[in-house]
């Protein structure tokens, strides 16, 4: 019976939303019976793009560090994928439950629900689909852009995980991040970068992470190993990779704040947040019948000021760059992406609280192996009404 009302109490709820009336200053909040509450959350967001060069929208109008022809230039689009739905259940014995989805998703499922978090906590213990804990927000400067800076601290991803959490330190056994693994035996007319298929997710990836804050200085640090695996049913071999992350904010006065993060990875770039072609590198490349590991580093930095009046203004920078020369040696070519790095600048202004309009530039630069560049400028408006 209990579950009963509560299902008919969030029908209701939903109900009321699509009518019109969330446009309350809170996430919508229900005491079902004397021992369960539950709260719907979420918002609307419209994010629209130009591109001065190539058009290198993403869903959610976020910048992409490669696609378009170069030649065609100017490129308007407008969506609102980013727009996001939750629930939050908390049982009076401590027991809550988060499920939230967006409608990003990308090529024939974009608008399409996507899963973000499904997880449940209790006791300091987290089971499901949440943020890696390989990851930090800490030193991560606002941006409007969907995917944000190149080198924010660790994979800035969710994944399925246990979690323990204890004061500021917490530990997770996760499904690992991508595991790109280069062979220049698979280098074909469809795989011009020998991207090989013979990877296999050997074992969960194992992390560690203390998060915390002392007077105006909030900090976070953490270490991760994870196993890459080769295996095309001949040959199999594994290599152990690695990667830690720092990230910090300082708060200078009321008004402004300087933030960043710095990486180290090896044999585990699917948690060097941007690296390769636009999210994650490759983590290894297959020489004869050994897997060898790839090391990248990255890191970024940024300033916040606050004008009064729910006005903002934000200017970061980030950048990736992956060891590949040892890579390009083995046989894959060196037009693969070495360096990225990005740029953005921004100004916020929430009007009335949980609305909040941006404009923002961003400028994106790709080097690759042999020293070939590519960049491209634009422009994102934002516009997000909450509940």
């Amino acid at each position: 019976m209990q579950s009963n009302k509560l299902r008919l109490a969030i029908r209701a709820t939903a109900a009321t939303v699509v009518m019109g009336v969330a446009s309350q200053a809170s996430a919508l909040t229900l005491n079902v019976g004397d021992d369960t509450e539950a709260s719907l959350y979420g918002y609307a967001r419209l994010n629209m793009s130009y591109d001065l060069d190539a058009n290198r929208a993403v869903s959610t109008r976020a910048g992409s560090f490669t696609g378009g022809n170069e030649d065609i230039t100017g490129h308007f689009g407008a969506d609102v994928q980013q727009s996001r739905l939750g629930v939050k259940v908390k049982h009076a014995s401590g027991v809550a439950i988060t499920v939230e989805g967006d409608f990003r998703g990308s090529g024939n499922s974009a608008g399409s629900l996507r899963m973000r978090h499904a997880y449940g906590e209790y006791n300091g213990f987290m089971a499901g689909r949440n943020w890696s804990n390989y990851t930090s927000f800490v030193g991560n400067t606002p941006t409007l852009d969907f995917d944000s800076l190149a080198g924010t601290a660790g994979s800035q991803d969710r994944t399925e995980q246990i979690r323990y959490t204890t004061g500021a330190l917490s530990f997770s056994l996760e499904d690992p991040s991508s595991q790109i693994i280069h062979d220049a035996n698979a280098i074909n007319g469809d795989n011009p970068a020998g991207v090989s298929s013979a990877g296999r997710t050997s074992m969960p990836a194992l992390t560690a992470r203390i998060q915390d804050s002392a007077g105006g200085l909030s900090y976070a640090a953490a270490a991760l190993i994870s196993q890459v695996t080769a295996d095309d049913g001949t040959n199999d071999d594994s290599a152990m990779g690695y990667a830690v992350f720092g990230a910090a904010k300082f708060a200078l006065s009321d008004m402004i704040s300087i933030q960043g993060a710095i990486n180290y990875t090896d044999g585990a770039n699917g948690y060097l947040w941007r690296s390769g072609s636009n999210y994650f590198g490759p983590s290894a490349y297959i020489e004869g019948n050994s897997l060898e590991t790839i090391a990248g580093y990255g890191g970024s930095i940024g300033t916040s000021v606050a004008l009064g009046g729910g006005r903002s203004v934000n200017l970061g920078y980030g950048t990736t760059t992956l060891d590949l020369d040892d890579t390009v040696d083995s046989g894959i070519p060196d037009s693969i992406a070495e360096t990225n790095q990005n740029i953005f600048l921004n100004y916020m202004w929430s009007p009335v609280q949980n609305v909040m309009f941006g404009v923002e530039y961003g400028y994106f630069d790709q080097e690759t192996v042999a020293g070939d560049s590519t960049d491209a400028n634009r422009v994102l408006f934002a516009a997000q009404y909450s509940f």
